[in-house]
Formats: C-alpha cells, sequence, structure tokens
C-alpha cells in the first residue's frame, strides 16, 4: 500500500469535524499518486459523496473536457482533490472552521504528491490556499508563488456551466497558463495569456 494509499484508509474514518455527521463517505482525492499538476476544488457534491470521488458531476466532466483540450492531460495525468473531504449539507460553501480541521489531510496529501503547479478551483479554494480576499475574477489570470510551488487560480467549472460572463474563456486560459508552468515556460508573479476579467460567485 503506498503512503498516499494509506492516508486515504486513514481519512475515510475521519470524524474530526460536523461535516461527518451528514456525509455518505468520505472523498479523498484522484490521480496520479506523484502528478506534477493538482487540482484544488472547494468540497464534494451530491454526485461526489455518492461515489466517493472528487469532480465526477457535470462539473467534473466539464473540467476533463477543457483539461484534454488545453492541455492534453487526462485524469491519470493530475491529481484532484478538494479543501474538504466530506459534502457540506446543502452543496454550501465549506466553512473557515471545517477547512482549517481538514486542512493536515491536504497538506499530507500535497506532501506526499509534491505537485509543482496548483491550480485552484473558484473563490474558496482560491482565497484559502493563498491567503487573500479579492474574488476569483480579480486573483485569477497570473500564477503566485507558494511554498514553493506555482499556484494558479482559475474559476469553478460550475460558473461556466451557469454561463458565468467569461468563465469558460478564463478557464481556457488559465490551463493554457499552468501547462506553461509545468513546462518551465512561466515564472509565478508573471501572467501569461491573456484571459477576460470579472468576478463570479465560485
Amino acid at each position: 500500500m503506498s503512503d498516499l494509499a494509506a492516508l486515504a484508509a486513514e481519512a475515510s474514518t475521519c470524524t474530526r469535524c460536523r461535516l461527518a455527521e451528514s456525509r455518505t463517505q468520505v472523498v479523498f482525492g484522484t490521480g496520479h499518486p506523484r502528478a506534477d499538476l493538482l487540482f484544488l476544488g472547494e468540497g464534494p457534491g451530491a454526485d461526489e459523496d455518492a461515489v466517493g470521488l472528487p469532480f465526477v458531476g457535470r462539473s467534473g466532466r466539464l473540467l476533463d473536457r477543457v483539461m484534454a483540450e488545453e492541455m492534453g492531460f487526462t485524469r491519470a495525468d493530475c491529481y484532484i482533490t478538494n479543501m474538504v473531504n466530506c459534502r457540506p449539507p446543502g452543496n454550501r460553501d465549506p466553512r473557515p472552521d471545517e477547512m482549517a480541521t481538514c486542512r493536515p489531510w491536504l497538506d499530507a496529501q500535497l506532501a506526499h504528491i509534491d505537485p509543482k503547479v496548483v491550480v485552484t478551483l473558484g473563490n474558496v479554494a482560491t482565497r484559502t490556499l493563498l491567503g487573500r480576499r479579492e474574488g476569483i475574477g480579480q486573483l485569477r489570470g497570473r500564477s503566485y508563488p507558494w511554498e514553493g510551488r506555482v499556484v494558479i487560480p482559475t474559476y469553478h467549472p460550475s460558473a461556466a456551466l451557469r454561463g458565468t460572463d467569461g468563465a469558460m474563456a478564463g478557464m481556457r486560459a488559465d490551463l493554457v497558463r499552468a501547462k506553461l508552468a509545468l513546462a518551465g515556460e512561466m515564472r509565478a508573479g508573471e501572467a501569461g495569456p491573456a484571459g477576460p476579467a470579472g468576478e463570479a460567485t465560485r
């Protein structure tokens, strides 16, 4: 059993916060255990809670498509996880104390996988990881240094599915930016390819 698999097994019985009371199962993460690219969302939804894997609903299918079209990647080439491993009731945003309680699991995942590039999906993951207050519309469009890695914020796929202005084009531009960062063609802090500005709710 790999260290990551052992960590997932340990997390599967976690009862550290209130989210354990209403979940069906822990949704730990999926993908390559030594991936250079990691996608980070906010938390599982109903589909993920039922299946036990992150981003398997409509948002996940859109992420898969855009990842393939803009990066030439599949899920086997990256790792996908969330700020919290249990579904918040009613698909609400995870609360700060819930994310803080779940953070050791994420930190352990990052330590085991050691990705070069982290793509944060939406407001919650981006603000929490970077410790910023601006919305995703202001934070996306560039890369950020973070603990020896490059963080590239982008819209949550659900924003594109809702038709949020500029979200789809922004996602595409940001994933091109992530591909350049993986290739070493863009340093943290650089803007890279242009994309639309604007605010989204996720």
